[in-house]
């Protein structure tokens, strides 16, 4: 629960609770499993057609919400750099999401949203005069690029990191930001991605098509009572 606020928090969406979202996923994956079960075992026709039907409709929903993010990639883009950067901002503030753009930035080798001076909008890691923090002008651990000898995670190799010059820097830590890293990373899974939800879709569709034939099947043997 504390989790699902504090990412309710750093997001735009206007105070909604991530929790609805399960409870309405687990409502609709109850109800459909419900009407697709008991009407194949009760050969009950309404509750087939409101099965296929039904699963035709989040088929179709599926299909244009992948339309949409490719047609508005851009848009995803930007909503991506806005949680890092949010997340960036209160990366001190709360351990879960502390852990989440830590093992966000080891797993895609990234630091921040499209650098490691994105860095600067965290209180602790900001480059300005003002700041006192030992950390200043660094970034989090996880941005270090790692040693295989190592058996022990440096917490403080981030130090001054980013006072050093460019060139210097990527010899320390990871300078591609997580957004162009993801997109990379994307491309690079793009086939084992694009079979997963092919593999889903065709699912869905021979859930319709078995639906579909035991209505029939019902319906031819009725008909001939």
């Amino acid at each position: 629960q504390g989790v699902l606020s504090n990412i309710s928090s750093i997001t735009d969406l206007g105070g909604f609770d991530p929790v609805w979202l399960f409870l309405v996923v687990g409502g609709v994956m109850f109800i459909l499993g419900f009407a697709g079960c008991i009407g194949a075992l009760r050969e009950n026709t309404f509750l087939l057609k409101f099965f296929s039907v039904f699963l035709g409709i989040i088929f179709f929903l599926e299909l244009t919400a992948g339309v949409l993010a490719f047609v508005f990639k851009d848009w995803i883009k930007d909503q991506l750099y806005f949680f890092i950067n949010n997340n960036i901002r209160a990366y001190r503030d709360d351990i879960d999401l502390q852990n989440l753009i830590d093992f966000t930035q080891e797993y895609w080798q990234c630091c921040g949203a499209f650098g490691a001076d994105d860095w600067n909008l965290n209180i602790y890691f900001n480059c300005t005069d003002s700041n006192a923090s030992r950390e200043r002008c660094g970034v989090p651990f996880s941005c270090c690029t790692k040693d295989p000898a190592e058996d022990v995670i440096n917490t403080q190799c981030g130090y001054d990191a980013r006072q050093k010059p460019e060139v210097d820097q990527q010899a320390v830590i990871y300078t591609k930001g997580c957004v162009p890293q993801f997109e990379k990373w994307l491309q690079d899974n793009l086939t084992i991605v694009a079979g997963i939800f092919i593999g889903i879709a065709l699912l869905q569709i021979f859930g319709i098509c078995l639906a579909q034939n035991l209505v029939s099947d019902i319906e031819a043997v009725r008909a001939s009572w």
